[in-house]
């Protein structure tokens, strides 16, 4: 009989080299050693566990790259490792193949329905074994890979000004979101939500209506909210999950301000800071009354300030300064929309 293979402490686990780490549940010793010397001799890394209790503990605290489990063990069996395993979010993604004597499918049907993505039957062929890993691992490292690569993108989209986050298109739940989306989401709407704000829900539900999709050919109309001179677009970038009843979408926001578009009007202009505001939502078709609310003023004080500045700039009407500020602007703000 072979000996049983010590456990590797979970702080040696950190210091492996590069090789995947495999997590061997089971409480016969002989198949233990024969697993153990047949990884390591292929360049894993090997962590053992002989019953279950110890095999979450081990799981939870070196996070293996796969799992190869036991099905049949006293006390704790595989199958509930194996739920526990799937139930905890920080091991949930980690793939489990079971290693089981009883071949009825339905002892396989439940090996698949604990969260197994495959298994091998006893006795152990270590070549099998190996065969099987390498499929699974390859499918973990791609999904890791994409991942991160998921991550860096965001990253980048928050380092240029825009934001991104993932919606449950049915419902509206808020699934994550990037530090910069958080913040424009916490300054537009306050507290943190466990949903997205109800304008995007209502947008999202109108799209879905539409049978609009993040991928098609045509974009979708995007979503865009005003604040005084801020504005916040969303625009569906692409669908990120499963497409029963709307699927996940990946929506990327951005928040563009027009304050240095006033300020330019005020000092080409040489208004004062309110003047320009005035002509600012002037340009922009706002009416006196529509003026005065967005500025909490009186349109009385409104009509008052533009008397101003169309001394200021040497014109009549409204429309003549409109057309004067917007030639001017679009000059020094090339991106500016009247």
């Amino acid at each position: 009989m072979h000996p049983v293979p010590p456990d590797i402490a979970p702080r040696a686990v950190l210091d492996r080299a590069g090789g995947d780490l495999v997590l061997i549940v089971d409480d016969v010793p002989d198949n233990l050693a024969l697993l153990h010397d047949a990884l390591d001799e292929s360049g894993y890394t090997v962590l053992v566990a002989t019953h279950g209790e110890a095999a979450l503990q081990r799981a939870a605290q070196a996070l293996p790259d796969i799992v190869l489990l036991d099905a049949m063990m006293p006390g704790m069996d595989g199958f509930e490792v194996a739920r526990r395993l799937k139930a905890a979010p920080q091991t949930a993604h980690i793939p489990i193949i079971f290693m089981t004597g009883l071949t009825e499918t339905e002892h396989l049907v439940a090996a698949l329905a604990a969260g197994g993505v495959d298994y091998v039957t006893k006795p152990i062929k270590p070549r099998e074994v190996l065969a099987r890993m390498g499929v699974h691992l390859g499918g973990a490292r791609q999904a890791r890979q994409a991942a991160s690569q998921a991550h860096q993108a965001r990253n980048a989209l928050d380092a240029f000004g825009y934001a991104s986050l993932t919606v449950r298109a049915g419902d509206g739940r808020l699934l994550w979101q990037t530090p910069l989306a958080r913040e424009l989401l916490a300054a537009w709407f306050g507290p943190a939500s466990p949903l997205a704000p109800e304008p995007v829900r209502a947008w999202l539900a109108r799209l879905l209506a539409d049978g609009h999709a993040p991928d098609a050919r045509a974009e979708p109309p995007r979503l865009t909210l005003e604040q005084g001179a801020r504005r916040l677009s969303f625009r569906l970038h692409q669908q990120v999950g499963d497409s029963a009843g709307g699927g996940d979408w990946l929506v990327v926001m951005r928040e563009v301000s027009d304050d240095q578009v006033v300020e330019s009007m005020r000092l080409a202009f040489l208004l004062t800071a309110r003047e320009a505001e005035v002509l600012y939502w002037l340009v922009k078709g706002k009416i006196n009354r529509d003026i005065a609310d967005i500025l909490g003023a009186s349109p009385a004080t409104v009509k008052k300030h533009l008397e101003r500045v169309f001394a200021k700039l040497g014109v009549e009407t409204r429309t003549a300064a409109a057309a004067m500020a917007l030639k001017r602007m679009r000059q020094l703000h090339p991106q500016f929309e009247g």
